[in-house]
């Protein structure tokens, strides 16, 4: 079951020719990930505040298919997949008039926030992504 993230494109979204500015389509999906940690009951001000353990984005990228404007109402589809004991990506597919737009993926590693190195995910971590894998 993937986590679907409703949202309206913003004036402050867009560039000077009126198309969302491409890096703002992966602060969207950013937001999706948020939600959809919250929605899983994550404390978001302890997860992203001097956190023991981290989860830093160390891969992103985005393929568009269409030009994004304001008003555009988006659906923004988040499917996490666990890659190793340490790591995981979340694949984005973002909708508009029921017609993908774009997608994205960023890839996450999980670390000891105080000395930097990997380790293996987080008991929460793991449920969240079992909750939101597809099967």
């Amino acid at each position: 079951m993937a986590f679907t993230y409703h949202r309206t494109v913003r004036f402050q979204d867009t560039d000077a020719a009126g198309v969302v500015y491409f890096a703002n389509v992966l602060a969207m999906c950013h937001e999706a990930y948020e939600a959809s940690l919250a929605t899983s009951g994550f404390d978001l001000k302890a997860f992203f505040s001097n956190p023991a353990v981290a989860f830093p984005i160390v891969h992103a990228s985005v393929d568009f298919f269409r030009p994004l404007f304001c008003g555009d109402l988006l659906s923004i589809r988040l499917i996490p997949q666990k890659l190793q004991e340490d790591s995981f990506t979340i694949t984005y597919e973002v909708m508009a008039m029921e017609k993908v737009v774009a997608k994205a993926m960023t890839r996450h590693v999980c670390i000891d926030a105080e000395s930097r190195k990997r380790q293996s995910l987080s008991v929460e971590m793991e449920q969240w992504l079992q909750q939101w894998e597809d099967s």
